[in-house]
């Protein structure tokens, strides 16, 4: 398995490769510009050479035409072999010269070498181009093969007959330094390599520090679980914001632990008296089946009514714990539901549990988006709630309205004090702590009517007991 390298490697990495290739780029760049330039001095000097009247270093007028006769001299003989003028004297000119026919055959000049006619030396001849400029090779007056920078151009001799002269000039005056320049720039540009390496892994250390602090902090937090513990994230730059996502995601995950183990705590509590009744009754049966001793009729009914009670009051709990600790990522159902019948089914409910007393209802089609056995068990909580609180005899008031569900009950209301709490899990006020209940029941209808997208409050009723308001967002009709 190949092992990759780390963040840090790949980043100095990265950061070599991108500043060796600046530099190259710059050193090819830069040795093709210097080419240009010293290519365009010879094309000038070619071009000065051509342009001047032959001879015109030798001095005199007499000498230029001495030039110009033999230049017509070489062209009407067009001796490739002749070397030198009939005297044996070199003609003043450049090293490299040479006269090309129309026909395209080459014609030497005295002393001024050969060189290698091309097919442009020839268009050239012909009249088809004016001038051309291109590489070549030659010859020099010593027979030394040479490079050439070559420049050919229409000649007319002196009895109008028609070719091209060809001057040159050798390339070593440009070779020897481009490649002393090309030996320079390799130098530079390998230092250059060199040190963008150590600059890069430089910049990755500190580049990384902030992501090295970050790592050090998680690993604390994984080996020791202390989710109290917090990064700095100081700055606006991204290792902040992922610093500060973090904490937020640890303050998070310490509040959920915190009401878990707060949830946990507080269910144990409420188990323990349910279980503890069941078990001294369960006792009692036992110990008087072990004892011969057979409980009164009566005494063993209120017994076995006791268990069963409890056996009820415990399967609410477990139903409310497992509502509760529905995990809040999982997404709800979200259907339509119709809240005036899910109020009717809740009042017959109610009705049972509350024979002696009367329970009415009063309700308006009106329609929401949510899980319809939640939104049922939150309505059920409601009249529960409000029918434990009535005295015998009592009336208990519910009524929907254009998405407001109130219910009211005449009992004893609900302190001031007490208000702000009632919606905690496990809270109950002192003065139903010795009726039934978990004092989960509110805990859940706030949830699922939040879930809904609705608001809950409960609050004193005019002329005493307690009204109990739900808003609901819906619409009158399913199709709205």
């Amino acid at each position: 398995m190949t092992r990759r390298l780390t963040l840090r490697a790949r980043l100095a990495l990265l950061v070599a490769a991108a500043v060796a290739l600046a530099v190259a780029a710059c050193a090819v760049a830069s040795w093709y510009l210097t080419r240009d330039r010293l290519y365009q001095e010879l094309d000038r000097r070619l071009g000065a050479t051509a342009d001047g009247p032959p001879g015109a270093r030798a001095g005199g007028p007499p000498r230029e035409q001495r030039f110009a006769h033999e230049l017509s001299r070489a062209l009407m003989a067009c001796d490739p072999a002749a070397s030198t003028t009939p005297d044996g004297s070199r003609l003043p000119g450049p090293e490299f010269m040479q006269l090309v026919t129309t026909a395209g055959g080459p014609c030497t000049v005295p002393n001024a070498g050969s060189l290698t006619v091309t097919g442009a030396d020839r268009q050239v001849a012909r009249g088809e181009r004016a001038s051309a400029t291109h590489d070549g090779t030659g010859v020099d007056s010593a027979g030394t093969p040479v490079d050439v920078r070559v420049l050919t151009r229409r000649f007319i001799s002196i009895d109008g007959t028609p070719a091209a002269m060809s001057v040159a000039i050798a390339l070593d005056e440009v070779r020897g330094p481009l490649d002393g320049l090309a030996l320079l720039l390799t130098a530079v540009s390998a230092l250059g390599v060199l040190f963008s390496a150590g600059a890069g892994l430089l910049i990755a250390r500190a580049s990384l520090r902030p992501v090295d602090q970050l790592t050090g902090v998680v690993e604390h937090i994984a080996r020791t679980e202390d989710l109290d513990t917090r990064i700095p994230d100081e700055g606006a730059d991204e290792i902040a914001r992922l610093s500060r996502s973090f904490n937020t995601m640890t303050t998070a995950l310490a509040a959920s632990r915190d009401r878990q183990q707060q949830l946990i705590a507080d269910a144990g509590h409420e188990l323990r008296t349910p279980l503890t009744s069941l078990r001294t009754n369960i006792d009692l049966l036992l110990r008087s089946e072990a004892t011969g001793r057979e409980l009164p009729a009566a005494a063993r009914h209120n017994l076995l009514v006791s268990v069963k009670a409890q056996m009820l009051e415990l399967s609410s709990l477990v139903g409310d714990l497992l509502e509760l600790a529905r995990p809040a990522e999982t997404e709800p159902v979200q259907e339509t539901v119709a809240l005036h019948e899910v109020l009717h089914r809740a009042v017959e409910r109610a009705r049972l549990r509350g024979p002696g007393l009367t329970v009415v209802a009063d309700a308006a089609p009106w329609y929401v988006s949510g899980d319809p056995a939640s939104l049922e068990r939150a309505v059920v909580n409601l009249l529960d709630n409000a029918v434990k609180f009535s005295p015998p005899g009592g009336r208990v008031e519910a009524r929907l309205d254009g998405g407001v569900l109130t219910v009211r009950d005449h009992g004893p209301g609900i302190p001031a004090g007490d208000l702000p709490h009632v919606f905690e899990r496990f809270w109950r006020s002192p003065s139903a702590r010795s009726l039934p209940g978990s004092g989960l029941g509110l805990s859940i209808v706030a949830r699922v009517v939040q879930d809904s997208g609705g608001r809950v409050a409960l609050g004193p009723a005019p002329g005493g007991g307690t009204l109990a308001r739900v808003d609901l967002p819906g619409a009158p009709h399913p199709s709205d």
